[in-house]
């Protein structure tokens, strides 16, 4: 555990890096009946699942779509296209089965679970969602800090927490809450050093006078907290609750050894905000795509991770998550499934003597 006031409960995230298992890997992959590397990514994603699992023949079960939801704040700012409302309006759409991060998981049956982070509206108890609610939203960043440090660290432990309540090893990453990606810009700006305008996009819509307006609000932000330095007192001063609660779930998952698909921007800045606390958290992860926002592929560039898919998406909710989720699926089908040269009884080339490996190390 480390050992600072503010990140004294955040739990360690042991190196994965293992010798004999990634060469076992890369036997089993080159000694399938195809050329050496034959299956491009395909192979560096079976080689990265292997490794997160520790297995040659790894086995993805009961995968779980955690879609976390929470209101910010700087919103009122008008730095989105759309009113807080539609947090909460979405939260039920997705627990009715209307959005298209709910069709998607019915598709590759994925267990869906919303969770109330912090949003701004009072659910019933209902199948599928879990209330964890910190405040109504986060403060208004653009003020004063969106959430105390107490918050901060209670919303990374319910992550954790809900995690260890769920099957499987897989978690696919989702979210939602209007002006959450104003939240991502700022903490990428911050924990990457990246100018903070090439991480600010449209989010969800935003014309250009919506954007210059977007992009004057998070400058004020930013330089308001100067001194949010440190991982967790830029999460708390950016916000939001889902995002921490992110944080918890992806550090937890990251212990527990489970393969962690990130979708789009906001996740991926709750992975960000993890890797700083806990490097080794990257090694668990898969990008599922690089979305439409501009920060997007910045971001994954700060976690040396290549995207699966390149599709244009800029919904959020996990959907990205959902759409890779069959290649994850076909990687350790290949690696389970597929007749070795020997077991086949297919010849090989002449040169080739099971040397090699996957391409592309990073999926």
């Amino acid at each position: 555990m480390t050992t600072t006031s503010q990140e004294q409960r955040i739990p360690a995230v042991a190196d994965l890096h293992d010798t004999a298992l990634s060469a076992a890997l890369l036997r089993a992959l080159d000694n399938k009946t195809k050329p050496v590397g034959a299956l491009g990514r395909l192979e560096a994603l079976a080689l990265r699942i292997g490794q997160v699992l520790g297995d040659t023949q790894p086995c993805l079960q009961a995968p779980q779509m955690l879609v976390c939801a929470g209101d910010h704040g700087l919103a009122a700012r008008g730095v989105s296209a759309y009113p807080s409302d539609v947090t909460w309006q979405m939260v039920h759409n997705f627990l009715q089965g209307g959005a298209a991060v709910s069709v998607l998981a019915r598709q590759h049956a994925l267990a869906l679970t919303v969770v109330d982070c912090g949003v701004r509206h009072d659910f019933e108890p209902q199948p599928g969602l879990l209330i964890r609610k910190i405040a109504p939203g986060t403060a208004d960043a653009s003020a004063g800090p969106a959430m105390s440090q107490a918050q901060c660290n209670e919303a990374i432990r319910n992550g954790r927490e809900i995690v260890r309540g769920l099957p499987g090893n897989a978690l696919l990453l989702g979210e939602m809450g209007i002006g959450n990606s104003s939240a991502a810009s700022l903490l990428l700006a911050r924990l990457a050093g990246v100018e903070l305008d090439a991480c600010v996009g449209a989010g969800t819509g935003l014309d250009a006078s919506g954007m210059a307006r977007k992009r004057a609000v998070l400058a004020e932000v930013l330089a308001l907290h100067e001194g949010a330095r440190a991982p967790l007192a830029a999460l708390a001063a950016f916000g939001g609750f889902e995002i921490a609660t992110l944080v918890g779930a992806v550090l937890e998952a990251a212990v527990q050894r489970r393969v962690i698909v990130i979708d789009g921007f906001i996740t991926g800045a709750a992975v960000l905000v993890a890797q700083a606390l806990q490097p080794a958290v990257v090694q668990r992860c898969v990008a599922a795509h690089e979305s439409a926002e501009p920060g997007h592929a910045l971001l994954l560039r700060q976690l040396g991770l290549v995207p699966l898919l390149r599709l244009e998406l800029r919904l959020g909710e996990g959907s990205g998550a959902a759409l890779a989720w069959p290649l994850l699926e076909s990687a350790t089908r290949i690696l389970r499934e597929m007749a070795s040269f020997e077991a086949a009884g297919v010849s090989r080339k002449e040169e080739e003597g099971g040397e090699g490996g996957a391409v592309g190390a990073t999926p």
